[in-house]
């Protein structure tokens, strides 16, 4: 098991790393992979020095996945991908537990969608 999640977390870091740069890496090291947009920012009348965007995780029976755009703006999950929204398992964390090409592909996507909207709110 362990080494199946390595091997999701692995391809689920490359996908994350293509948003680096312009996304900030908080977090590189053990199963641990986080990408913050280093923009101050002012979200719901608070000043905010920074807005993490998106991780891959190492948990105990499963790679989660979380991508804050769907916290931000609950609306987004009716644009993503279904099958990866059968993996969503809280706010904003993906429960990825095997990693076909086509949840890949769903990922790139909703990490595509997540950027663009990002990018419309001003905080890249």
């Amino acid at each position: 098991m362990a080494d199946a999640r390595q091997a999701i977390f692995d391809d689920l870091k490359k996908l994350l790393k293509k948003y680096a740069p312009p996304m900030t890496a908080v977090s590189d090291f053990g199963g641990r992979y986080e990408l913050v947009s280093k923009k101050a920012v002012v979200i719901a009348g608070r000043q905010r020095p920074e807005v993490y965007f998106a991780a891959a995780i190492i948990q105990g029976a499963y790679v989660g996945f979380y991508l804050m755009s769907i916290y931000a703006d609950p609306a987004l999950t009716k644009k993503m991908p279904a099958d990866l929204m059968k993996t969503l398992k809280g706010k904003s964390c993906f429960h990825i537990k095997t990693l076909d090409a086509p949840l890949r592909k769903q990922i790139a996507e909703a990490l595509k969608l997540s950027f663009e909207y990002y990018k419309k709110q001003g905080w890249v």
